[in-house]
């Protein structure tokens, strides 16, 4: 098995942020660009987890490290965001 081939997940932080995503589909035309553009990056980084810019360690909220246990965080720029 080679890393193209692993499954990868994408989780949301919490269900509420999940819900108004999908709901987000069903939306005016400017939501459902964004919905697009989610589902892009959640495909995006399906594909490759490390994609988008790597955030240094001493800029990470000290709350994403408390309530997510994170060690490492990566941005993603949507399009027109």
């Amino acid at each position: 098995m080679t890393a193209h081939d692993k499954t990868r997940e994408v989780a949301f932080a919490n269900e509420n942020l999940k819900k108004e995503y999908l709901r987000l589909k069903e939306s005016n035309s400017e939501d459902r660009r964004l919905y697009f553009f989610i589902t892009r990056a959640i495909d995006d980084l399906k594909k490759n987890p490390l994609c988008g810019a790597r955030v240094p360690e001493k800029l990470i909220p000290k709350s994403y490290v408390n309530k997510y246990g994170i060690n490492n965080l990566w941005k993603y720029d949507l399009p027109n965001a």
